[in-house]
């Protein structure tokens, strides 16, 4: 599969899950291991010039996070204004050893 097409397929991906969210609302829509209604917690940890610390609520949120599932959608992470390789970080930043898969270190 071409980069292109697999870009378009990572958009694809991200807008049904935006609208899973929509829809699904107060029944709370997961997108690996991630309440949609709690991806605010780290954003200001992960966008922006000058990112903030991740908080105590966005490192909970982080421990139980499917980094595997994540990794799927690194190339579309930059459509939100959400630095990839920030996001990534997290984990270490808040002080878990959790297993990075290769492709979406750094």
């Amino acid at each position: 599969m071409g980069k292109v097409s697999e870009k378009r397929m990572v958009y694809c991906l991200v807008a049904i899950f935006v609208v899973i969210a929509m829809v699904e609302g107060a029944k709370g829509a997961t997108i690996c291991n991630i309440p949609l209604s709690r991806l605010n917690l780290c954003r200001p940890a992960v966008t922006g010039r000058y990112p903030s610390p991740p908080t105590k609520k966005c490192c909970l949120l982080i421990k139980h996070a499917d980094l595997n599932c994540l990794c799927k959608f690194k190339d579309a992470l930059p459509a939100f204004n959400i630095n990839p390789s920030r996001a990534f970080a997290l984990p270490k930043k808040c002080k878990y050893n959790l297993h990075i898969p290769p492709k979406c270190r750094g």
